[in-house]
């Protein structure tokens, strides 16, 4: 996952609502966003070669997502898997303040590395690169490969649009979400990021949407957690040339893991 906005505990009758793309190599293995056979509450992608995913919820109505912090040169071969943060995550039952705090014990092991974990009560944030963890208020946020809210310009871009597909009415327009996605435009060479990588790839990786032979947009997700229990997540999946090959669209009920009313 390298780019996600979040709109947390903010909008009327929908306290979880996530719009996020997916850059990574196109070779890389890859399954579909679905219920996972081998853990039916949960439904997410699935990294076909570390196993874990990027971004996926569960019918206890919790949910988790991660992005790599992009610098060059700290990549560690042996590392473990960061996907394996966000499957462990809505494996358990911890909270999601226990749970950043058991991660951060260990999380210098890890390359670097955002999480956001949460359920339909509170949400916490922890980066690797960024100290400890902390709880998220009531709110809108952004996330690429820096830290939470960093104003790279495809992240200041995409939640400007996504903004402006909520202020339209009190139920946000899914696929509007999605078109807020597919934003193929570069930051200009004055506004980009200075991360240690060559000009043409900063460029490259500037845009929301990225387009590229070897490395790109692998997919685009919408996740809804709606008051009520009813969930829905939403993957369009794309080939190298930024053609759609494939879509997801599931729908799913969630219940809070200790049995109480769903929030109304």
């Amino acid at each position: 996952m390298c780019l996600a906005v979040l709109a947390l505990h903010a909008l009327p009758g929908i306290p979880v609502l996530i719009a996020a793309n997916r850059d990574e190599f196109h070779e890389r293995p890859t399954l579909p966003a679905a219920q996972w056979p081998d853990a039916p509450d949960i439904y997410a992608g699935r990294d076909g070669r570390a196993g874990g995913t990027w971004m996926g919820a569960t019918a206890q109505g919790r949910y988790a997502l991660v992005t790599n912090f992009r610098e060059p040169g700290r990549f560690r071969d042996n590392a473990p898997s960061r996907g394996a943060l966000v499957e462990d995550y809505l494996r358990s039952a911890e909270t999601p303040a226990g749970y950043l705090a058991r991660v951060h014990e260990a999380d210098q092991a890890y390359n670097g590395f955002n999480l956001i974990v949460g359920d339909t009560r509170q949400a916490w944030y922890l980066s690797n690169r960024d100290g400890g963890p902390r709880a998220l208020a009531p709110g809108v946020y952004a996330l690429s490969n820096h830290l939470l809210d960093t104003p790279w310009p495809k992240l200041a871009r995409t939640k400007a649009a996504f903004a402006a597909v909520l202020s339209r009415g009190p139920q946000p327009d899914l696929p509007a979400l999605m078109a807020a996605l597919a934003d193929r435009v570069p930051a200009d060479d004055a506004d980009l990021p200075a991360t240690g990588l060559p000009l043409d790839r900063e460029r490259l990786l500037s845009s929301p949407f990225i387009v590229s032979p070897n490395y790109g947009t692998r997919s685009s997700s919408v996740l809804a957690l709606r008051d009520g229990g009813a969930g829905q997540l939403d993957e369009r999946r794309f080939a190298p040339d930024g053609s759609v090959n494939g879509e997801s669209e599931l729908t799913f009920s969630w219940r809070t893991a200790d049995g109480g009313d769903r929030p109304r």
